[in-house]
C-alpha cells in the first residue's frame, strides 16, 4: 500500500487516476460574528448530504468526510493550559491539524523531524496536544489505519501576517519532504490536514453524520466559528484514505478534473523555470507544487495555496485556475477577455465538473467550472445568515427568515468576505481583477495570428510516386482513402461508425499497426454527463497559443513585452508551418528535429530517441522555444519515429529536466491522418500538428 493507503499501480489499476464525487456545503455569518450554532449548523448539512458519500462493506467506514472552521480561540486558550501551553492573542499562533503514525517510535520520529524544521526557519514551537476521540465512532476498516491526530501550535512571534504564512507553507512542505524521503517504515500515515493560523481542519475515514462523535472538540459549546464548510466524500472507482478525506487546506470540491494528468505534468515542469521574488530563495523550498499521491482535489488545492501564498487572492487565483467560458463570448467585456487570455498562456485551465467550495478564514466562497455540471444553490437569510451547498434544504430555515435565495452560475464566483461584511458580487470580483493591470493594451501589443507571420514561403511540392511509396511507409489503405478520407473532404466530417467492433484489438493483432490504434478513449461512466460540441459550442474552444511567457510567480509582468502567436485550432497547414519553421527572433525562434531512425542499426530506433530528446534539450538551452518534430526526411534507410512515440519521449524528457514549459512542440507528420490521432498527439503535448500527407493525399485524390 502507498502513503494514502492505496494499493500499489499494478496492471490496468494506478492510483494517479483516483478522482472522486461527493457533497460539500458551507455556512458563515456575513458580518464574521461567531458561534457554536454555526459550527452545528455546519455538522447539519453535512449529516444532510449523507446520501452524497458511500459505504464499502463496513457499512459505518465512509468514503470520509471533514469540516473547516476558523480557529476556535476560546476553546484552544483554556484547553492547551491541560499541556501547559499559554497561547497568545487570536491570529498570534498557528495550529497544525496533523496526522501520525500509531506507532510509538516512527510517531516520535516524525515529531522530531517537524521539531527540527521550526528550529532550523526560526519558529518557536509552544506544544503539542493529543486530540481527543472516540474511536467507537468510526468503523472496523477506518480502525485499522487510523492515525494518532495531534494538533501542534507555533507562536507568530511578531512576523508580518504574509511572512508568517510563507513560513508555515515552508515547514509544511519540508516536513512532508524529509518524511517522505526518509524511507523509514510505516511514515505513511504522517499527513499534515492543515497549517494555518486562521483555520484548522477536522476530517477523517468517518461517515458525515458520525464526525461530531468522533472528534470530541467538536461537541464542546466554546468551539466557535463564523465559518464552516463541510464535505461528504463519494470516491468515483477509487478508494478512501484519511489523507484524502475532504476539505482540505483551501477547498473542498465536489466532481472530478478530468484534465488532471496535464495539469500535474505541466505544473512540475514550470518548477525548473519559476521562481518567486518575495520567497527568493526558499522558494526551492516549497517544491514540489503538487504532493505526490494526491487526489485530483488535492493537486487542485496544492496550485491554490501557491498563488495565494505568493500574493494573489483567493478569487484572482481562481479566475486563473478555472476561468468561465470566455473564448467564444463576443459580448464579454473587452478587458475582461484580454484577462483571460493573458492568464491563458500562463496557466491551463484544471477543466471538469466542479463545484468548488474555499475560504481562508476571512473569505467564503464557491465557484462552478465553466460548463456547470455540478449544482451549487445557496440561501441567505434575514439575520445574516449564508448557507450553500450541493442541493438545497440541507438547514432546517424558516421560510420567512429567507431574505434571498438562488443557484450559482456556470463561471461564476459566489463570494462572503467576513472582513468587509458583505457579499462580494461575480461582476465586482472580476472587474477588480481585469482592472488591475492593462491587459487588453498588452494583448494588442503582443498577439500576432498566422496571418502575421506570414513570409510567403512556397510549401513543398510531391510527386506521385514517392507519395504513394510514403503511404506504404505510413499504413494507408485503400479501405481509409476511399470510406474515412473521401467522407471528411465531401462532408466536412468524421464518418459515422458503429460502436461495435468485429476486429481485433490492436493488442491482439498479427498485423502491424498504428500506434494510435493501441489507444481507446477513457470517460467517467459514472459521473459526466455527455456534452454535445456543436449545442454547447460556447464552452468548447480548440485555441492554442505559441510563445514563452513570463516566469514569475508573484507578479504579473505586464510591464514586459512577449510575442506569442494565437492558434484558433491547433491543424496547422503546410505552408503555416513553413511560415513558422522561418520564425528566428527574440520570442519566437523555430527549430526543426528529425524524428526518423536508421533503419539497418540494431538499436537504431532507441539510439534515436535518446539522440532526440538529447537535442531537444540543447536546442531549448540555446534560446529555441519551438520545436517541430519532423518526420519529412525519410528515404531507403531512415524511417520514420512513430509521431506518438517520438513526441511521448520528448515530452515526458522535458518535464523531468524541467524544461516542458520553455518550448512548445509542433509535430509534422505522415501517419495522423484520424481525428482521434490529432486528439492523442494533442494529449501528449503538441500545441499544433501538421498532417502533411493528408493534404498530399487529398490533393491527388482531387486530380484523379
Amino acid at each position: 500500500m502507498n502513503k494514502n493507503n492505496f494499493p500499489e499501480k499494478q496492471g490496468l489499476y494506478d492510483a494517479a487516476m483516483e478522482k472522486d464525487s461527493c457533497g460539500v456545503g458551507f455556512i458563515t455569518h456575513i458580518k464574521g460574528i461567531k458561534s457554536h450554532s454555526i459550527l452545528k449548523q455546519g455538522l447539519q448539512i453535512l449529516k444532510n448530504l449523507k446520501h452524497r458519500g458511500a459505504v464499502g462493506a463496513d457499512a459505518n467506514t465512509g468514503d470520509g468526510s471533514g469540516i473547516t472552521i476558523q480557529i476556535p480561540h476560546e476553546f484552544f486558550k483554556e484547553e492547551v493550559k491541560k499541556c501547559k501551553i499559554e497561547l497568545p492573542t487570536p491570529e498570534d499562533y498557528a495550529v497544525g491539524m496533523i496526522f501520525l503514525p500509531r506507532e510509538p517510535n516512527v510517531r516520535l520520529f516524525c515529531q522530531g523531524i517537524f521539531e527540527k524544521v521550526l528550529r532550523a526557519e526560526n519558529q518557536k514551537l509552544l506544544g503539542w496536544r493529543e486530540v481527543p476521540i472516540n474511536e467507537d465512532a468510526c468503523g472496523e476498516s477506518a480502525k485499522a489505519t487510523r492515525p494518532v491526530i495531534m494538533q501542534v501550535f507555533i507562536d507568530r512571534n511578531n512576523q508580518p501576517d504574509k511572512v508568517f504564512r510563507q513560513q508555515l507553507l515552508i515547514i509544511r512542505k519540508q516536513v512532508q519532504n524529509l518524511i517522505d524521503n526518509s524511507k523509514r517504515a510505516n511514515v505513511e500515515s504522517f499527513y499534515i490536514c492543515s497549517l494555518s493560523h486562521r483555520t484548522i481542519v477536522y476530517k477523517g475515514l468517518i461517515l458525515g453524520y458520525r464526525l461530531e462523535d468522533f472528534y470530541l472538540d467538536l461537541q464542546n459549546s466554546n468551539v466557535k466559528t463564523a465559518i464552516a464548510i463541510v464535505h461528504e466524500r463519494y470516491s468515483t472507482n477509487t478508494f478512501p484514505s484519511w489523507q484524502l478525506a475532504q476539505p482540505f487546506r483551501y477547498i473542498a470540491h465536489n466532481g472530478e478534473i478530468n484534465t488532471i494528468r496535464g495539469n500535474i505534468n505541466k505544473m512540475n515542469a514550470r518548477e525548473g523555470v519559476m521562481y518567486s521574488k518575495s520567497f527568493g530563495d526558499n522558494f526551492k523550498k516549497t517544491l514540489p507544487v503538487i504532493e505526490p499521491g494526491g487526489s485530483d482535489s488535492a493537486s487542485l488545492d496544492n496550485a491554490l495555496e501557491l498563488f495565494i501564498e505568493n500574493g494573489y487572492s483567493l478569487e484572482y487565483s481562481l479566475m486563473m485556475l478555472i476561468p468561465e467560458a470566455w473564448q467564444k463570448d463576443f459580448s464579454m467585456n473587452e478587458d475582461k477577455r484580454s484577462f483571460y487570455e493573458y492568464h491563458a498562456r500562463l496557466m491551463e485551465p484544471w477543466d471538469g465538473p466542479a463545484t468548488i467550495a474555499f475560504t481562508d478564514g476571512i473569505k467564503l466562497g464557491v465557484i462552478l467550472d465553466r460548463n456547470g455540471l455540478r449544482p451549487a444553490r445557496y440561501i441567505i437569510t434575514k439575520d445574516d445568515l449564508v448557507i450553500m451547498s450541493s442541493e438545497t434544504g440541507v438547514v432546517d430555515i424558516n421560510y420567512d427568515a429567507v431574505k434571498e435565495k438562488g443557484l450559482v452560475e456556470p463561471g461564476k464566483i459566489f463570494l462572503i468576505d467576513t472582513s468587509k461584511q458583505k457579499i462580494i458580487s461575480d461582476e465586482e470580483i472580476k472587474q477588480s481583477a481585469y482592472k488591475s493591470k492593462p491587459f487588453t493594451e498588452w494583448i494588442k501589443r503582443n498577439k500576432l495570428t498566422l496571418d502575421d507571420i506570414k513570409q510567403n514561403c512556397e510549401a513543398k511540392s510531391i510527386r506521385t510516386e514517392t507519395l504513394l511509396l510514403k503511404q506504404k511507409v505510413f499504413g494507408y489503405t485503400e479501405e481509409e482513402l476511399r470510406k474515412v478520407l473521401a467522407c471528411m473532404i465531401n462532408n466536412g466530417k468524421e464518418p459515422i461508425g458503429s460502436m461495435g467492433m468485429d476486429i481485433p484489438l490492436a493488442v491482439l493483432s498479427n498485423r502491424p499497426q498504428l500506434i494510435f490504434n493501441y489507444f481507446k478513449q477513457a470517460f467517467a461512466q459514472v459521473t459526466n454527463p455527455p456534452i454535445d460540441p456543436i449545442r454547447e459550442s460556447m464552452v468548447m474552444s480548440l485555441t492554442q497559443y505559441i510563445g514563452t511567457h513570463g516566469r514569475i510567480v508573484d507578479e504579473v509582468e505586464t510591464e514586459t513585452d512577449k510575442k506569442y502567436i494565437e492558434l484558433k485550432h491547433p491543424i496547422l497547414s503546410n505552408s503555416q508551418l513553413e511560415d513558422i519553421k522561418h520564425l528566428d527572433d527574440d520570442d519566437l525562434k523555430a527549430i526543426t528535429l528529425p524524428i526518423i531512425f536508421e533503419t539497418d542499426r540494431k538499436d537504431g530506433l532507441e539510439e534515436a530517441l535518446t539522440y532526440l530528446c538529447k537535442r531537444a534539450e540543447e536546442s531549448i538551452l540555446k534560446g529555441y522555444n519551438i520545436l517541430i518534430l519532423s518526420d519529412r526526411n525519410i528515404n531507403l534507410y531512415y524511417a520514420p519515429i512513430p509521431s506518438l512515440l517520438a513526441l511521448s519521449a520528448v515530452n515526458a524528457y522535458l518535464i523531468e529536466k524541467k524544461l516542458r514549459t520553455s518550448a512548445d512542440l509542433i509535430v509534422e507528420t505522415g501517419d495522423a491522418r484520424d481525428v482521434m490521432h490529432m486528439a492523442l498527439l494533442i494529449g501528449y503535448g503538441a500545441k499544433a500538428v501538421n498532417p502533411y500527407m493528408v493534404y498530399y493525399t487529398i490533393s491527388n485524390m482531387i486530380e484523379k
